[in-house]
């Protein structure tokens, strides 16, 4: 089986599934794929419910909201609290992506093995996203299940990625 992947620095946290912990992926699953993680998000999607926003420049809006949420970051690393998240076994470096896939550095998944893990997604936003996946190999892995959401955000990326690719291939094709 052919994979096209496109060369993406992203990392990646992982565990391999067990019936142990399979509730506390689920649960961590359906939060991180909630745009309601936070009440400045809900506050937000009923403000756009309500039609409130209607007026208001988007962009602009979406700038005072994440800066809100740098805020709140900020108070809570001045506390000492961190987002509660399910410990997770392994980290590595994901080197590329496909649609499906994705290849990691060095090689640290069991062949068949399924595992549940959390991708720092390189977007604005910045975010986690959850993902359940299916070693192919040692380092090649298929993903099994993604909030769609998420899969939207994840191929916008890998299109975004492929653009800065091309565009690179025509400078150098040009000098």
């Amino acid at each position: 089986m052919s994979v096209r992947l496109i060369p993406a620095p992203i990392s990646l946290e992982f565990s391999k599934l067990s019936d142990a912990k399979l509730e506390d992926y689920d649960r961590e699953f359906h939060q991180l794929s909630d745009s309601d993680e936070d009440p400045i998000s809900q506050w937000l999607k009923l403000a756009k419910a309500r039609g409130e926003t209607r007026d208001t420049d988007d962009v602009l809006l979406n700038l005072m909201v994440e800066l809100h949420r740098k805020i709140d970051q900020l108070e809570m690393t001045i506390k000492g609290e961190k987002p509660k998240r399910v410990e997770l076994d392994t980290a590595a470096d994901i080197d590329s992506i496909g649609h499906d896939h994705f290849h990691i550095k060095e090689g640290a998944f069991e062949t068949g093995c399924e595992y549940y893990g959390r991708v720092t997604m390189p977007v604005h936003p910045k975010r986690d996203v959850a993902v359940y996946f299916k070693a192919m190999d040692s380092s090649l892995a298929e993903i099994q299940r993604i909030h769609e959401r998420d899969a939207k955000e994840w191929s916008s990326y890998l299109a975004a990625r492929e653009r800065v690719l091309i565009r690179e291939a025509k400078q150098k094709k040009e000098d």
